[in-house]
């Protein structure tokens, strides 16, 4: 698991994402793998309308389109070439070793499935190009992404700059007892003012695992600003971030229960969907 997984795609997020992965992969001291997956978002023009036009009715015509298609094709790898030479470009002018780049005919998940063996760290822009204007439309890939890989992923925003402080919003459960080990061993959030914030839920006992958390974090050397709170879960968190001026958020994963899903829906989907800072979801 040495690489940092840094998907491109040409949206208004690219050159963010790059400055993401290239923040991970210093702070890591793991090689940064830049890759762009090469969609089919469209159909064949020949497969769309040969059969309107009807078998055999002009084969000039179809060869004619076939041709395009092709055409298209090739300009499409070129672009996507164009944009990881770009994105190595960076990471060398940020004096970042080991910088590898790949380009892939898949899905973006499946690509990303692919190579995750190797990986340490998926970073991803909030939105793809087809939505680079509104990340209300999450479905396409950021929710099948964290869904399907078992490394943790980075959401970056736009004018994404390095964090000096991320908000973790404990609740008690074992997935949030995860990510906190993995915050401890990880190594990307030292050094990093750590927002430990707990929401009273109906645990008998959340108040003794939010103070035991508390010591865990500072015996391992955090700087932690702690908060036990009361009301509704997103919106509390929601204004804490804002009026602590938090930097990052950082959630642990949710599982593939029917009740995780629910979970997702009505709190953890709405973080990403509204907030403008970089999300880190810990597996």
């Amino acid at each position: 698991m040495n690489k940092v997984i840094t998907c491109i795609d040409g949206s208004i997020y690219s050159d963010d994402v790059c400055n993401a992965g290239i923040w991970v992969s210093k702070k890591l001291n793991k090689s940064i793998l830049f890759l762009h997956a090469l969609e089919k978002n469209h159909v064949s023009v020949v497969d769309d309308l040969s059969g309107t036009i009807g078998f055999g009715a002009n084969a000039t015509l179809l060869n004619e389109m076939a041709s395009l298609d092709a055409h298209r094709s090739k300009i499409a790898l070129k672009v996507g070439k164009e944009m990881l030479n770009h994105a190595v470009n960076i990471a060398n002018e940020n004096e970042c070793e080991n910088v590898e780049q790949t380009q892939r005919h898949s899905d973006i998940v499946e690509a990303i499935q692919d190579l995750e063996q190797d990986a340490r760290f998926i970073v991803i822009g909030r939105s793809g190009k087809s939505h680079d204007h509104s990340f209300k439309a999450i479905g396409s890939h950021i929710e099948q992404v964290i869904r399907h890989v078992h490394t943790p992923v980075l959401i970056t925003n736009r004018d994404f700059t390095d964090p000096k402080s991320f908000m973790f919003a404990y609740d008690g459960r074992e997935t949030a007892d995860k990510a906190v080990k993995r915050i401890i061993e990880g190594g990307l959030l030292h050094n990093l003012t750590c927002h430990l914030v707990t929401v009273k839920n109906g645990q008998k006992d959340i108040l003794e695992k939010f103070n035991q958390t508390k010591s865990m974090l500072i015996d391992s050397g955090f700087d932690v600003k702690s908060s036990f709170i009361e009301g509704n879960i997103y919106n509390v968190l929601m204004d804490y971030k804002s009026e602590n001026n938090v930097e990052m958020l950082v959630m642990g994963a949710f599982s593939h229960s029917k009740l995780a899903h629910a979970f997702l829906g009505s709190n953890t989907l709405k973080m990403i969907e509204n907030t403008n800072l970089p999300l880190i979801i810990l597996r």
